[in-house]
């Protein structure tokens, strides 16, 4: 028993080391992409802050910006920056209208590939003025073999272990969204597609690629669904536990723009009466009468 939780921390320090993916299997030729949020975020092995630490506060409606962690230098990339886009525009489209975002922001990868940490976050976000960021990181694999293969992803809150046998396509896409002030999780999402093609159309470079492109869509599909679903939660906790502070914004919106006009109009109002009562009292000239004396 004591050799089995030690060979289980080894496995997991090695999946950490290693990145976000740790794949087992033998004689399998592998392919595909992988990025790593815990590598992106802290990447000098630095520690999360404790949870509850800080209580943070989301000014109503959010300005909420979405991106895709970069592909680990060692990984093969299989999906284009345009066809990235594509899939968080769909992400993005699910929930527009919603009176509690202002506006999702799809940043571009480009942004986030210089440099890693939270650092890089925080300048993501004044450029374009974000309170909350999503991150969506990936783990795909296409896998021909005689054997079967699983490997385990490791996310921020813990390890996947995804079972898995030969000759298949594996997708898994994780979505954390963040404080961007406070650096804080609040919630998070995952989807995960598994395709299994025969020998015959798993060993065509052209139908690996298809097979990639599609179980990549259907995981990002998935995960959307969840994170939906774990917005609702989210917002459900916020209102038994109050570990998060809401604060309408006094500008912005519909609304904003009246109040503030609202407040114009009686700036302009006391000037007037200012004016009108120093008139009264002679201390400006008055106001000139044309046409007084005629008809």
């Amino acid at each position: 028993m004591r050799r089995s939780a030690v060979l289980a921390v080894l496995v997991l320090v090695v999946a950490v080391i290693g990145g976000c993916v740790g794949w087992f299997g033998h004689g399998a030729a592998r392919q595909g992409s992988s990025s790593s949020l815990v590598d992106f975020l802290y990447p000098k092995g630095e520690e999360p802050p404790p949870v509850g630490s800080q209580i943070p506060t989301l000014n109503l409606p959010l300005r909420v910006g979405l991106a895709f962690v970069p592909a680990n230098v060692q990984s093969t990339e299989s999906l284009s920056e345009a066809r990235k886009t594509e899939l968080l525009e769909r992400t993005k489209a699910a929930f527009q209208g919603k009176d509690y975002l202002r506006e999702i922001v799809v940043i571009p990868e480009t942004y986030l590939r210089s440099t890693r940490g939270f650092d890089t976050v925080d300048q993501v976000a004044r450029l374009y003025n974000l309170d909350v960021i999503a991150l969506v990181s990936h783990d795909q694999l296409a896998v021909s073999s005689d054997r079967s293969s699983s490997f385990l992803y490791w996310t921020i809150v813990g390890a996947y272990v995804v079972e898995g046998t030969k000759n298949e396509v594996q997708t898994l896409v994780d979505t954390a969204v963040f404080d961007v002030p406070t650096r804080t999780l609040l919630f998070r999402a995952p989807g995960i597609d598994k395709v299994t093609k025969d020998a015959t159309l798993i060993g065509t470079p052209e139908q690996v690629r298809r097979t990639q492109d599609e179980s990549f869509g259907r995981a990002m599909e998935q995960m959307t669904v969840n994170l939906q679903k774990e917005l609702e939660v989210f917002r459900e906790r916020i209102k038994t536990e109050g570990t998060v502070k809401l604060v309408k914004r006094g500008t912005g919106g519909g609304g904003g723009g009246a109040g503030s006009l609202s407040v114009l109009e009686l700036l302009a109002l006391c000037a007037l009466i200012s004016l009108a009562a120093l008139r009264r009292r002679r201390i400006l000239p008055p106001l000139p009468s044309h046409g007084r004396g005629r008809g």
